[in-house]
């Protein structure tokens, strides 16, 4: 039940062909850094891709989105959950991390700053349990740029219930570390198929930065 040895590979760089026809609007967006946690790296090889170089791409995103006035969201879990609360996921998981800083510390080159908003992670997607929604409502934030691991499971299902809430999802595809090269080209594909859209870091940069 424990997470896997995760072996280096390339991440996709995008973009995927979307069924929809949006595009990234600064006045509209939002940053999201989806559970980047030393419990959740620590399966990835060291200096290695893909987190060497999804590390870097966050880092540059939630620079630039700090500087263009563009919201940044922090999913975190907390370590030694109550049993019953943390529900099925112990079923196919564990007990989780620990309530250790060596588990629940955000990698320090990602650290948030005090302008930006970090979440406590109760399950897959960002928005249960979280005020997420409310929060972007009240920023006039319709869209979402989501970044993180893992690309299959938790990054996916915020995706879609974003999409469900009205919210326009972006996946951004080498800014976000799976299992494997095949499971993180299996999300990029679902998510641009069923709900939003998938793009590359760079191109992130140029819609965040436009007229900044």
């Amino acid at each position: 039940m424990a997470l896997p040895k995760i072996s280096p590979y390339a991440p996709p760089c995008g973009p995927f062909a979307s069924r929809a026809g949006w595009s990234v609007e600064r006045g509209r967006a939002a940053l999201l850094v989806h559970d980047m946690q030393r419990y959740f790296a620590a399966p990835f090889p060291p200096a290695a891709d893909p987190l060497e170089s999804v590390v870097r791409h966050i880092a540059r995103l939630v620079a630039a989105a700090r500087a263009a006035g563009i919201p940044v969201f922090y999913t975190a879990q907390k370590g030694d959950q109550f049993r019953p609360d943390r529900g099925l996921q112990a079923d196919l998981w564990g007990p989780g991390m620990r309530g250790l800083a060596e588990h629940e510390e955000i990698l320090p080159e990602l650290a948030p700053n005090p302008a930006d908003h970090v979440l406590v992670k109760h399950r897959y997607s960002a928005f249960q349990r979280s005020n997420l929604e409310a929060l972007l409502r009240a920023r006039g934030r319709d869209q979402l740029l989501i970044t993180g691991i893992y690309a299959h499971i938790g990054c996916l299902c915020t995706a879609a219930e974003a999409f469900q809430r009205d919210i326009q999802p972006f996946a951004i595809a080498d800014a976000q570390a799976d299992f494997s090269a095949e499971k993180h080209r299996m999300a990029m594909e679902w998510v641009s198929d069923c709900c939003g859209g998938v793009l590359g870091t760079d191109a992130a940069l140029a819609a965040i930065t436009e007229n900044a």
